[in-house]
């Protein structure tokens, strides 16, 4: 293992050295190196680190893979280790090599891309994508189908954010680098964007939101009028119509929430 400093490793990257690049994208396998991490509350993202996943595209070879009967043609292997780390991937679950899973992880037939990194108990659920560079947090639920976007241009762009102990309703997509932010629900087929209205409707007067699901909130799908040239015509937003309850377990507290705001999941 390179005893490499992180700041010597990030020049070599930006000045295009092929083994730096091989070293950053292996410790971004190993979980010695992330895309982006909170630091005093806040999150801050490495540009180098992307620029070195840009960089392992450019120099990896296109070439063939065969795993039993099925064949791929690519340029970045699938993750390997994946016993001795503690992960559990369910046949056809996909996690490239250059992501991260803690042990206790658990990816259904899903798909984890390169500069990921997703938490310990977090489950990834069937056919959902957690995209390049996406940072999802510990104990996150990603239900059936939903959509996490990859960010890795440009490389200073924030990755797609799930902190801690969220639930992602099934088929939502979030993208952009958007934070949701910890113990948040998302009901079935909210869709959020870096430009996405998230309206908190709880009290007397709508609060707005954008690009940040506040810690808690309770989320659906919604909908606004907006007039344009040719009419007035619905646009999509999410509205927070309650908080989860920070006193009480968070298994409780989710079904909790889902029943008394009668969320779809």
């Amino acid at each position: 293992m390179s005893t490499e400093t992180v700041s010597d490793l990030a020049a070599r990257v930006l000045a295009g050295e092929a083994d730096a690049i091989r070293e950053a994208v292996a410790r971004l396998d190993r979980g010695e190196l992330r895309v982006a991490e909170k630091v005093d509350g806040e999150w801050i993202v490495h540009a180098w680190v992307k620029q070195a996943i840009l960089g392992f595209f450019r120099i990896s070879p296109m070439e063939v893979m065969e795993l039993g009967p099925f064949e791929f043609y690519d340029k970045i292997p699938l993750k390997k280790g994946l016993e001795a780390a503690g992960v559990r991937v369910v046949p056809p679950g996909t996690v490239r090599y250059g992501a991260f899973v803690e042990r206790g992880a658990i990816v259904m037939p899903g798909y984890v891309n390169i500069g990921a990194w997703v938490g310990a108990g977090t489950m990834v659920d069937t056919w959902a994508t957690v995209g390049s560079c996406a940072q999802i947090g510990r104990n996150v639920h990603l239900s059936g189908g939903v959509g996490i976007g990859g960010v890795l241009e440009p490389a200073s762009a924030r990755p797609v954010i799930i902190e801690d102990g969220a639930f992602i309703g099934s088929r939502c997509i979030v993208v952009e680098g958007v934070i949701v932010e910890e113990e948040a629900v998302l009901g079935a087929n909210v869709v959020l964007t870096s430009s996405t209205a998230i309206l908190d409707v709880t009290g007397p007067e709508v609060v707005r939101h954008v690009g940040r699901v506040p810690a808690r909130s309770v989320v659906i799908p919604g909908v606004r009028n907006k007039r344009f040239p040719a009419g007035e015509f619905g646009v999509p937003c999410a509205l927070i119509i309650g908080q989860r309850q920070a006193s009480t377990d968070k298994k409780v507290s989710l079904n909790a929430a889902l029943r008394d705001f009668g969320v779809s999941v």
